[in-house]
């Protein structure tokens, strides 16, 4: 089946772009007027980020959402015939934030969301990078459409570790030098090792996991977000969180983040997966388990 699948996509990609958006754009139609996909999550999620805003408005970011959404896919499937050069042409970077630690005996931290194109951020770091780039991923239920995916985020010789091994087997893939791309806005797996920390106004429980490890492991933090010059094309900015994780409180590294996260979903609302729950969980200022990093 992998080649059957990959064959087709590989004959999709080389559609030219106008072709492929354009099929893109009638996904849209389908995804949202249609079969109306998490929509109510879509929409709850912006009424508690945005609640100043008014219908329309927040209508008018859900339908720019789902319009990147369908894009990415759209471009994940150019990926797969996209040649170096136009890559470079698509995908630029400051990436001289974080190859100017190479020297310095220090590892790297890069700390991102669920930006669109979250793809593009992972082959674009991956090739400006002067570091071996660590990647972690979780499998698909399909394994051909999984090998398919595995083959294309290691073009640029990313180093990727499953989920489920990640915090076992971290230093068995990767020896040396490093810089480590995190997704660290999941809903956190346990609750009791949650940070609790004001995103829009309400407090929203972050996982514990990306802080941990750049404490334990004593590396710089830097926070990257997307910017999107045109349809299909992205600008990665690297900004430098710290330096020096550990001389910072417990909590306060994730609170850090968390302040970079917002600040970027503001400046590019419909640049954001919405159709995820973001917030999932509940604070009970009663449970001593939950930590307020306040």
């Amino acid at each position: 089946m992998f080649y059957i699948y990959y064959s087709l996509l590989y004959l999709l990609s080389l559609l030219p772009d106008r072709l492929l958006y354009f099929i893109g754009d009638g996904i849209y139609v389908l995804a949202y007027y249609v079969i109306g996909y998490r929509k109510k999550v879509v929409m709850s999620n912006l009424l508690i980020a945005f609640p100043e805003k008014t219908a329309a408005e927040r209508v008018r970011i859900a339908k720019d959402f789902y319009h990147q959404f369908v894009n990415t896919m759209v471009e994940t499937i150019q990926l797969i015939a996209m040649s170096d050069k136009r890559f470079d042409q698509r995908v630029t970077s400051n990436a001289e934030v974080l190859n100017r630690y190479i020297d310095s005996g220090k590892n790297v931290q890069l700390h991102t969301a669920h930006f669109f194109n979250w793809e593009m951020i992972n082959l674009g770091v991956a090739r400006k990078s002067r570091f071996p780039f660590v990647g972690v991923y979780m499998s698909f239920t399909s394994k051909a459409f999984d090998r398919i995916m595995y083959r294309m985020r290691k073009r640029f010789n990313t180093i990727l570790i499953p989920a489920a091994e990640f915090k076992d087997r971290f230093h068995d893939y990767v020896k040396g030098k490093y810089a480590l791309g995190l997704v660290a806005d999941q809903n956190p797996a346990r609750i009791d090792k949650a940070y609790w920390v004001s995103f829009f106004d309400k407090i929203t429980a972050f996982t514990s996991g990306p802080e941990r490890g750049a404490r334990a492991n004593d590396t710089a933090v830097i926070f990257i977000s997307i910017q999107q010059p045109r349809r299909g094309h992205y600008h990665l900015q690297y900004e430098l969180i710290t330096e020096n994780p550990r001389s910072l409180p417990e909590g306060e590294l994730t609170k850090m983040y968390v302040r970079y996260l917002e600040t970027a979903i503001r400046a590019n609302p419909s640049n954001y997966l919405w159709s995820h729950r973001r917030w999932k969980w509940e604070y009970n200022p009663q449970d001593p388990k939950q930590k307020l990093i306040s």
